[in-house]
């Protein structure tokens, strides 16, 4: 087994995240770039992305609206264009509500809600599913939630987005052809951004940070074969 690579993860793979600016993609990232995988990443934040640039800059980042099916399908074009297909897909970027009822939600807000948690992943899939069937491989992870399985109050859009979320990765797990998978993946409680505008930052505080969290998620990420297709995980 090569040094830092976790054992069944095999040699060298390209791994695409979004939403890599912050939070559980960060974190990722650099755990994967660290194993000696390439990354690639996208996020709308510009700054964001110059930041993991001067980190790495043997790997690939470019600014994305993930909302925007034209901005993924360009973005889509220059991966396979540069980098090629893409090993595994890791579907990260995600926003929450505010705390608030849900008649209470801003109509601007919940719709940035769904327009980021399902439509984003809605137009991965549209332009990178297609190649990957043609190359008869691939692995797609959908980041969900324990409250895309369970409900919970306050956050009503965030947990519809993530049910959504769960429902469209079962279904088009019954749409795959054989050598690929495309699965579902809880990442358990972590202390970032979105848990302290839920639990406030003292509440949050109390949980793993995402650096303690990416290396079992990589582990996990890394050792999904096709075998796992339709598969609903969660991070220990």
């Amino acid at each position: 087994m090569a040094e830092g690579k976790a054992e069944g993860e095999g040699g060298d793979r390209t791994v695409l995240i979004t939403g890599v600016g912050r939070g559980l993609g960060r974190a990722l990232a650099l755990e994967m770039a660290r194993r000696g995988h390439t990354v690639i990443g996208c996020s709308r934040s510009v700054e964001h992305i110059e930041s993991l640039k001067s980190l790495l800059s043997d790997h690939l980042f470019l600014q994305v609206d993930i909302r925007s099916d034209v901005s993924v399908a360009q973005f889509a074009k220059q991966v396979l264009d540069s980098k090629g297909l893409p090993d595994i897909i890791v579907n990260s970027a995600g926003t929450i509500n505010r705390n608030n009822k849900f008649w209470d939600v801003p109509a601007e807000e919940a719709d940035s809600v769904i327009d980021t948690n399902v439509k984003g992943i809605a137009n991965m899939l549209r332009h990178f599913v297609p190649p990957m069937i043609q190359k008869k491989r691939g692995i797609i992870v959908n980041f969900s939630s324990g409250w895309g399985r369970s409900p919970a109050a306050m956050v009503a859009p965030y947990c519809a987005s993530k049910w959504a979320v769960e429902g469209l990765t079962r279904s088009v797990a019954k749409e795959l052809p054989q050598g690929l998978a495309i699965v579902s993946l809880s990442p358990g409680v972590v202390n970032t951004d979105m848990l302290a505008s839920c639990f406030g930052a003292g509440g949050a505080s109390q949980y793993q940070t995402p650096d303690s969290w990416a290396p079992k998620a990589a582990t996990l990420l890394l050792n999904l074969t096709a075998a796992d297709n339709g598969a609903i995980l969660s991070v220990s």
